[in-house]
């Protein structure tokens, strides 16, 4: 199921993709427990991401994910965002991301 959602976004992104872009590498790897992917457009958008089924056959089961993304904004910058999603929740990193106060 939760791969079908990952599969469901990629497939979202594509079809929201300009039409002058064009996929200029795609892998994955798809295992029971695991998987990968990477892909670029030639744009210069690029994304990978790597999951694994942590606790399998627990009540804790959870999917364990970290990646990154790299696309150019409008003012030419390169924006780069890394990513930890896990039990603890979605967890962006990037130097254009706001960092909240240390209490």
């Amino acid at each position: 199921m939760k791969f079908a959602i990952v599969l469901f976004a990629l497939f979202a992104v594509a079809l929201a993709a300009p039409s002058d872009v064009s996929i200029v590498r795609s892998e994955s790897d798809v295992g029971p427990l695991s998987y990968k992917y990477a892909s670029e457009t030639s744009d210069g958008t690029s994304k990978n991401e790597e999951g694994v089924l942590k606790n399998v056959g627990s009540e804790q089961e959870a999917i364990a994910v970290h990646g990154e993304y790299n696309y150019v904004a409008p003012d030419g910058q390169t924006i780069r965002v890394t990513y930890v999603a896990d039990e603890n929740g979605f967890q962006p990193q990037g130097a254009h991301l706001p960092v909240a106060p240390v209490a």
